[in-house]
């Protein structure tokens, strides 16, 4: 059965995704038919929009076998923000969702700068939002939206991406999945997140996707003009 975390590039969130006019001559054959083999799927999920119904994880409830630095840092999280992966997720998930926490934790705290708090927040390229409940517990939004290019892929277990969100936003306030082109969707944030942007033509067939999707200056530009006058967008 296919991980709640996508498993194409092992231990990574999803990448920015956007669709473009399409695959450029410049690519090699091989990307070439690469390209097109994973947009044949690509069209056919969302073509179908399948969805087998909300997907929940088993809770681990506690964490075991940790080693002493890590579980100092995650009991230091806990205390800082108040939460509990392992209450609403998988060991694997929980565990991966203090690692996104704690950067973002030590990103602000390099920074220097107050944490913004009851924001509005995109996040680009969200895969299935495994990590939702830990852009909440930062950010404390007033609204968070998820925008996800191919949200209807579908895994080993006959759930789609789709599925696995609903299930990860369950019991989240004002926490919303759309399955969308970010470079088409013009609402205003105060703070846009993405983990690991696609630039370059191989991560995006390393995540089974057409090269089309590859147009990284219509994503920045989306979100240059989607942000506020004082807005961030964090990388």
């Amino acid at each position: 059965m296919e991980n709640v975390i996508d498993s194409a590039v092992p231990e990574s969130a999803e990448m920015f995704s956007a669709i473009g006019a399409g695959t450029p001559s410049c690519y090699t054959l091989r990307q070439r038919l690469r390209s097109g083999y994973h947009a044949f799927w690509y069209r056919l999920g969302e073509g179908l929009r399948w969805s087998r119904g909300i997907y929940r994880e088993h809770p681990a409830v506690q964490l075991s076998a940790l080693a002493d630095g890590q579980q100092a840092r995650i009991a230091f999280l806990r205390r800082k923000f108040i939460v509990r992966f392992e209450r609403y997720c998988e060991a694997r998930t929980a565990l991966k969702s203090y690692e996104y926490l704690d950067i973002l934790n030590q990103a602000w705290t390099a920074w220097g700068q107050p944490r913004p708090v009851g924001v509005v927040v995109h996040d680009v390229g969200s895969s299935n939002f495994w990590y939702a409940r830990v852009l909440q517990s930062f950010f404390r939004p007033s609204t968070l939206t998820g925008v996800e290019v191919e949200g209807y892929r579908i895994y080993a277990n006959g759930y789609s991406r789709w599925d696995y969100a609903q299930g990860y936003l369950q019991g989240l306030p004002q926490t919303s999945f759309v399955v969308s082109n970010y470079a088409q969707y013009d609402q205003r944030a105060d703070v846009v997140t993405a983990w690991y942007p696609f630039v370059t033509p191989t991560p995006v067939l390393a995540w089974r996707l057409p090269l089309a999707l590859l147009t990284p200056h219509a994503i920045f530009s989306r979100i240059a003009s989607n942000l506020t006058a004082t807005g961030l967008f964090v990388m």
